[in-house]
């Protein structure tokens, strides 16, 4: 910038330059902006040049890091300067001071406008350099036609374009409704024609930008790219100011496989040799010099051509070329280009088929765990858990228990977490990974979660033939003098558990244990406190016969810590000794844990939660999305052990209590919650995207949810599931048509199959097409429910103008979050949806989907299993409660009997089996009569809250065609409902094949004695209840 003439500003940055310290600066600093800001309130006596001096000065002042809060208006009014001077210093001092929200700039836009649209080129790239910087929205509404005029104008000189390009590509980030993609598509490619290396470049950098948003809409200039690179590679027509030291344009090349990698794989043979061409000749042509900044623009090369090598899906041996070029990297001095050489090769390991070449570097990379710079001991830690599988297990956790020793602080967390992820996921048995785990906790107790120790005891519990092993690892550890509080927790619990295993080894005995275990009690903190007094009360349950000397001394500890002032401490020890003292019953009370249910580990999903890319959005979490289908993992929320009581309710979200009117209306409005998208690691795509359903959401049931292996329920496969004939208000094909259009896209399977299936069933694929897969997982509890609803994008396409809503009826109080319009290439959306029943009813909710895939609209309508059964709740009762209930059930409306004809022969235990797929619990023994059943449940609505229902079913040997069927409950529309349901489950039963039903070894009722009782009317013990 010349300031020629400028004596002023030249004598406020000398007296800046003399300040001694930084109280002088200030004071001189404040002198200054109070002399500008007194010139500024006359500013009708300024001339152009002391508005222009002042305004420089303020910008100085600026840099040094001092608040500017006024002439602001004075820099923006000097844009409108008809001379260059003036006009320079209001765009670079109104560039610097404003940010692209700032008021004032709307003042300008006009003149900006009129500068780029000028004939003045300097004036251009003066606007045109500014908005690049600052350019918000109402920039981007107003100008970007006529930036994007400049761009395209073949008068313009390169100067000009290649900052409309950049002007360009910030509008676009800006609001990217600016660049209308049908009309620039053609525009773009003829921009990559350009020999001028400058406008090239800038071009390149918008067409990153805009094909990673929509690259369908770009596959013109993927040939372009790869021409460009052809040219680089063979350095053709590369003027020598774009040449970095001996290098065509990097920044270039680099930019092109950029872009190169938002396209899916490239099928075309000859696209693709051309390209494979140019990237082995980077791959054989880059090397380590001495030259740093010849080194950094060869590598930036070389590592996006890698990046690109594997998104391409390269053949095996480029691959290979790859990794031994990485091997490489990370054994040279050089520290920058080691973590360089450990990050890409981590990368590489989502690549199939080169894990076994990378293992050739192992013993590399665990070198590099001891490098001094702690950022490349990090990438050395990921690259070892990443290429650790099972072959290689032991060695790698083996050198990370070592190396925890000597790890730094900020490390050791991290380095045991994946430690005991690694040893949980690649154990060859079970003794090594409890070895494992103690081990960490003895070398690293203060880094350990409670996850990990949590962990081991679940795998102890789940497997009897571990215990023995356990107990006795943990008893080793605790005749150390010093060991670390968590070694104590965990080594409490197992011993408390399972310290009776060992009573015959020596130094086992239960006083032995007490003593060794009580030794530690003054160390620990509170909560370790509840651990070893649960430990006290478990060895002297298992102290048989009992030892009073070791009963007197547990106690004792009871009876001190009864007072506590932690209440959960007091709490234990008042019911511990109020318990012990129950003598036999004890062994009842304080028998072991149960097994504890499979779910998803907690370590993994944790550290799947500590993984963060604070980068941009790359072309590799683009690929990630358009290349993963895996449906999202819900994991298990339930307590560690067992089932939480009735009462209890898990993160269930009670639908707001507006009117009905508004949930029924079919023009209701979503909520705006948004729906989740899945992204997770990448993985070959599986057929089934939903594939992973079945496993159990956060909501939880009552304890008789669960079905128990025994209940008399057949296996999957023989489960007769379906609803059929219901409410005419849904078409029974399922999906219905959308006034007269008839969908050209075909479903895949039967769906209404698919939608009896779910009637019995909690999860499972509702709909699936060519283009989208819609599957349900769905909780139940008392008159609530919660249903996922996933949405699957099987192709490398997005699905656009998504739409769902949902047609409630009237019993039913719905509530879907929001549905996105556009799924993402082969990506997952999880949207959930609320359900309250409100009182019975046997009417269906439906689902009206639609989406847009290329030219093709989609509409159908779902129908929703939240059917009657799904808030039933089986109960099992006894005579004594079943005949009382059945007695104050007295006649109609409350007690229903019909007839039911035209009924598909099944076998007594399959229709048992019916019925207990629908909620319906069969109690044998209650009806003397082996060819009659007699069921119970517990129906849940808002209104009714808890009704106990009764059924029995009466059938004649001599004719399986019909039966007698007597429903009774304390309301009247209940008892109609369920009558109607069940009735329709016994005529409509699907025809769908299955394999025959299991040999039984119990019937589903009890048989009688062979007696005359057989023979007589059935139900004689029922018929004066009738």
């Amino acid at each position: 910038m010349a300031m020629t003439g400028m004596r002023g500003l030249s004598v406020f940055i000398s007296d800046i330059r003399n300040c001694q310290n930084k109280e002088q600066e200030r004071l001189r600093v404040d002198k200054e902006l109070g002399n500008i800001r007194t010139r500024f309130k006359n500013e009708k006596g300024l001339t152009p040049y002391e508005k222009k001096k002042y305004v420089w000065k303020m910008l100085y002042i600026y840099m040094l890091g001092y608040d500017v809060d006024f002439g602001h208006m004075e820099a923006v009014s000097l844009i409108s300067a008809p001379k260059y001077p003036e006009k320079q210093v209001g765009y670079i001092v109104t560039s610097s001071l404003l940010n692209e929200n700032h008021d004032f700039l709307r003042l300008a836009i006009n003149t900006v406008r009129n500068d780029i649209i000028g004939r003045n080129e300097t004036f251009q790239c003066l606007a045109l350099t500014m908005v690049g910087n600052i350019g918000g929205r109402e920039f981007a509404e107003s100008l970007a036609p006529d930036v994007q005029k400049l761009l395209i104008s073949s008068s313009c000189r390169p100067l000009v374009r290649k900052k409309a390009a950049l002007c360009l590509l910030r509008l676009y980030r800006k609001n990217p409704d600016v660049v209308n993609v049908d009309g620039w598509a053609d525009r773009m490619a003829q921009l990559l024609d350009e020999r001028d290396l400058g406008v090239l470049t800038s071009s390149t950098s918008l067409l990153v930008a805009l094909v990673s948003n929509n690259h369908e809409a770009y596959w013109s200039c993927l040939q372009k790219c790869v021409k460009i690179l052809e040219r680089l590679a063979r350095n053709q027509d590369v003027p020598q100011e774009y040449t970095y030291y001996g290098i065509p344009s990097p920044w270039l090349q680099v930019k092109t496989m950029r872009a190169l990698q938002y396209f899916p794989t490239i099928e075309d043979p000859n696209i693709r040799r051309s390209l494979f061409e140019v990237l082995q000749r980077i791959l054989m042509g880059t090397d380590v010099v001495k030259n740093v900044n010849k080194n950094n623009a060869s590598h930036a090369v070389l590592f996006e051509a890698l990046a690109l090598v594997m998104h391409l899906d390269a053949e095996k041996e480029m691959m290979s070329q790859c990794v031994a070029l990485l091997g490489k990297f990370i054994a040279v001095r050089e520290p920058n280009i080691r973590y360089l050489g450990l990050e890409n090769m981590t990368r590489m390991l989502r690549v199939t088929d080169v894990q076994d070449v990378i293992k050739r570097h192992q013993a590399q990379i665990i070198t590099s765990l001891k490098d001094p710079d702690i950022s490349i001991r990090k990438r050395a830690l990921d690259l070892l858990y990443g290429m650790c599988d099972v072959s290689n297990a032991k060695d790698i956790v083996e050198e990370l228990l070592q190396y925890l020793s000597s790890a730094d602080f900020a490390m050791r967390e991290e380095l045991s977490l994946k430690a005991a992820i690694l040893a949980e996921k690649f154990a060859p048995d079970l003794s090594w990974y409890v070895d494992v785990i103690l081990q960490l906790i003895d070398k690293a107790g203060d880094f350990v979660s409670d996850d990990i120790w949590f962990r081991v005891v679940q795998f102890v519990t789940n497997n009897e033939d571990l215990q023995p092993y356990a107990a006795a690892k943990a008893r080793e550890y605790l005749d150390k003098p010093a060991i670390h509080e968590t070694m104590v927790k965990v080594s409490a619990y197992l011993l408390g558990e399972f310290g009776h295993l060992l009573a015959r080894r020596s130094g086992c005995s239960p006083r032995e244990l007490f003593s060794i275990i009580h030794e530690k009690l003054p160390t620990v903190s509170t909560a370790t406190i509840c651990i070893l007094l649960s430990t006290y009360a478990k060895i002297l349950m298992h102290t048989q016969p009992p030892d009073p000397e070791l009963q007197n001394q547990i106690w004792a500890i009871f009876n001190k810590y009864e007072s506590c002032i932690d209440a959960e401490i007091q709490q234990r020890a008042v019911e511990y000794f109020a318990l012990s003292r129950k003598g036999a019953a004890l062994m009842d009370i304080l028998a072991e844990m149960p097994k504890f249910p499979e779910r998803q580990s907690a370590l993994i999903k944790k550290a799947e939660d500590t993984e963060t890319d604070a980068a941009e959005q790359s072309a590799i979490r683009l690929r990630a999305q358009q290349q993963t289908s895996n449906a999202l993992v819900v994991t298990d929320q339930r307590p560690a052990n067992g089932t939480p009581p009735v009462t209890q309710l898990s993160l269930v979200k009670v639908p707001s209590m507006a009117s009905n009117a508004d949930h029924n209306s079919r023009d209701q409005g979503l909520t705006e919650a948004n729906g989740t998208l899945s992204i997770v690691d990448p993985q070959p795509p599986p057929a089934d995207l939903l594939g992973d359903l079945l496993g159990t959401l956060a909501i939880e049931g009552p304890p008789g949810a669960s079905v128990q292996p025994g209940d008399g329920i057949q296996s999957e496969h023989n489960v007769i599931s379906g609803l059929e004939g219901l409410p005419n208000e849904v078409d029974g094909t399922a999906i219905v048509p959308v006034e007269e259009h008839t969908n050209s896209i075909q479903p895949i399977g039967n769906t209404a199959e698919r939608f009896h299936s779910l009637c019995s069933k909690d999860s499972g694929v509702l709909y699936e097409d060519p283009y989208i897969q819609i599957g349900i997982k769905a909780e139940w509890r008392a008159h609530h429910g919660r249903l996922v609803l996933f949405l699957g994008n099987k192709n490398t396409s997005p699905l656009v103008s998504v739409q769902a809503v949902i047609l409630p009826p009237s019993h039913l109080k719905m509530e879907l979050s929001l549905v996105p319009e556009t799924i993402p290439p082969r990506a997952q959306v999880q949207c959930p949806l609320e359900v309250v029943n409100l009182r019975p009813s046997r009417d269906i909710a439906v689902l009206d989907f639609s989406y847009k895939f290329g030219t093709n609209m989609v509409n159908v309508k779902l129908r929703l299993p939240a059917v009657l059964n799904k808030f039933l709740q089986p109960i099992s009762v006894s005579p004594d409660e079943f005949f009382p209930q059945w007695r104050s059930l007295s006649g109609p409306p409350l007690k229903l009997q019909e007839v039911v004809r035209g009924v598909r022969v099944l076998p007594l235990l399959e229709m048992a089996n019916l019925f207990n797929s629908f909620r319906l619990m069969v109690s044998p023994g209650l009806d003397p009569n082996p060819n009659n059943l007699v069921a119970s449940t517990t129906f849940y609505s808002e209104n009714t809250r808890a009704m106990l229902c009764l059924l029995r079913i009466e059938t004649d040997p001599a004719d399986r065609t019909q039966l007698r069927m007597t429903i009774a409950s304390g309301d009247p529309t209940l008892t109609f409902e369920l009558k109607e349901f069940i009735k329709e489950q016994l005529v409509y039963i699907p025809t769908a094949s299955h394999a025959p039903a299991p040999t039984a070894t119990a019937p589903p009722v009890a048989q009688p004695p062979s007696t005359s009782t057989a023979s007589n009317d059935p139900g004689a013990l029922l018929a004066g209840l009738l």
